[in-house]
């Protein structure tokens, strides 16, 4: 009778343990669900206020979330720390420091998901406003990355064009850099960095191709590339759709 009973309070014991533990399951998968909803609710509420041009709202709503794990918000955050950086009622000290915090959080992007096309392309652009604050050798040491970086990004996402862009500029960038910015590179790295303005045009075009008329800067590079190839014919051509393009940022009014 004393086994029995032992046997059956050891019974009740073990089927309460196991209610607790599908209960603790049950619990724990809803938290889960619950916590992608809520990622996947904070991420359309940034796209809705990128989109919207609410840089500041939109930096102060993904900043609540800087020690995310997820990716998605992570380069999201990068990127709306740099837009941030780019107006002109932020000062200088605040650009640096934002120009820096956009690389850590495009770093941790790459750790949480290196698949992620964005958070490569996001780390080439970022990596690249950061050299602006460390000089010449730095900037020019980071170029390499950079590229791989960007090319990493098209590899994942081939119909990305702002990526394609980007590497268009990387290319023009160096094939317009000054002889002796070519001196001190030649110096410094057994190889430097170096490009044309054909390959320059190749990619400009590529990103066209890709997504037509998708932006203003690139149409404005198609044509200062064709005057430095002496193509003024095409120059006009791609400058003329640059002039006429609308304005809906302030990036496109510079334009």
């Amino acid at each position: 009778q004393v086994l029995r009973k032992s046997l059956q309070r050891g019974v009740m014991l073990s089927a309460g343990s196991f209610l607790v533990y599908e209960a603790h399951k049950l619990i724990s998968g809803f938290a889960e669900v619950h916590a992608s909803f809520k990622v996947e609710e904070v991420i359309e509420q940034a796209d809705y206020l990128y989109g919207s041009g609410e840089t500041e709202k939109l930096y102060q709503l993904l900043v609540q979330h800087k020690n995310s794990d997820d990716a998605e918000l992570l380069w999201r955050l990068a990127r709306a720390s740099r837009d941030l950086a780019q107006l002109s009622s932020t000062s200088a000290q605040q650009k640096k420091q934002l120009a820096y915090e956009a690389l850590e959080y495009t770093k941790k992007a790459l750790e949480k998901n290196e698949s992620n096309f964005a958070a490569h392309k996001w780390y080439g652009i970022c990596l690249s406003d950061v050299g602006d604050f460390e000089g010449i050798k730095t900037k020019i040491g980071n170029a390499y990355i950079i590229k791989e970086h960007f090319q990493r990004a098209v590899e994942l996402n081939p119909k990305d064009a702002t990526t394609i862009h980007l590497i268009g500029i990387w290319c023009y960038s160096f094939a317009e850099m000054p002889w002796y910015q070519r001196k001190i590179a030649a110096t410094l790295f057994a190889t430097p960095p170096t490009s044309t303005f054909e390959e320059a045009l190749r990619y400009f075009h590529m990103a066209e191709e890709a997504d037509p008329n998708f932006y203003s800067k690139n149409l404005l590079y198609l044509g200062k590339t064709y005057l430095k190839l002496n193509n003024k014919k095409m120059a006009l051509l791609w400058l003329s759709k640059a002039k006429d393009y609308p304005a809906h940022t302030e990036e496109d009014k510079q334009v």
